[in-house]
């Protein structure tokens, strides 16, 4: 069976990083879920840098929406509301990860989502180096080819980057490393 995993505004706001996840998910390595709540949390944090970057994750929000219109998921109000978050404001992502029938939160923000309060509800959290290595592990070339196409349109797009120093900024080192032994 396919891992079903929700994808925290956090992961989906830098776009390497979430260009990388996108990849590994068309690849058919898991489903990935998200909130219309959750894509709000990402053009909030763009419109915090200005109205450009507002406009820019606008239209990023647009098109995952159309490439993925099945990863959209409502959120029912209030599932969760007995337990204790560290940030109640995250409790949505909780509350999304329940209706869509995921196993797994894909996040950066992993204090947010305590272990064992997760594990009662049937979920875990992850930060996505260890949720991409684990996925690059089961079938390395998908995520491989996943992560050069984002190198590719970075350096197109911003000149030379060292696949290692990209790997660093999008917080994913041990799977730069990992890539990088594998000489892929």
């Amino acid at each position: 069976m396919m891992v079903r995993a929700v994808l925290d505004a956090c992961v989906l706001y830098p776009t390497v990083l979430r260009e990388i996840l996108i990849g590994t998910a068309e690849a058919g390595l898991y489903a990935p879920l998200w909130s219309a709540r959750i894509l709000a949390e990402w053009r909030h944090a763009a419109a915090r840098l200005g109205a450009q970057h507002a406009a820019v994750a606008g239209a990023e929000i647009a098109l995952l929406r159309l490439g993925h219109p099945a990863a959209e998921t409502p959120e029912p109000p209030g599932t969760t509301a007995g337990y204790d978050w560290p940030d109640p404001a995250d409790r949505h992502v909780v509350e999304t990860a329940l209706a869509a029938g995921a196993s797994v939160i894909v996040t950066a923000n992993l204090r947010d989502f305590p272990a064992r309060t997760l594990a009662a509800l049937g979920l875990r959290a992850v930060h996505p180096d260890p949720f991409l290595l684990d996925l690059w592990q089961r079938d390395a070339a998908p995520v491989a080819a996943s992560v050069h196409a984002a190198h590719d349109r970075a350096q197109a797009l911003g000149g030379p980057v060292a696949l290692r120093e990209l790997m660093g900024r999008a917080r994913l080192p041990r799977l730069g490393k990992a890539l990088e032994r594998a000489g892929r």
